[in-house]
């Protein structure tokens, strides 16, 4: 996937990394929870790699993790 935006990429998985990790979910519990493949998560969350996530998973990822999807978009 080409993006002219791979920083925000890279961010937007380590923060979804980080707030699974804060909630005790492993990537395995998540995924499910959210409905998608370990394959998805682990390729989301993978700081080298980019991976698109739609809104609709977005806000999913942001209801399990009990956080507002802007949390997920902010930037540090």
């Amino acid at each position: 996937m080409h993006t002219e935006y791979p920083e925000k990429y890279r961010l937007l998985g380590l923060k979804i990394a980080y707030y699974r990790k804060k909630a005790g979910y492993t990537q395995e519990v998540f995924a499910e929870l959210i409905g998608k493949s370990l394959n998805f998560l682990s390729q989301v969350e993978a700081p080298g790699m980019i991976c698109g996530v739609s809104l609709e998973t977005l806000f999913k990822m942001a209801e399990v993790l009990d956080v507002p999807p802007s949390k997920l978009l902010e930037d540090d």
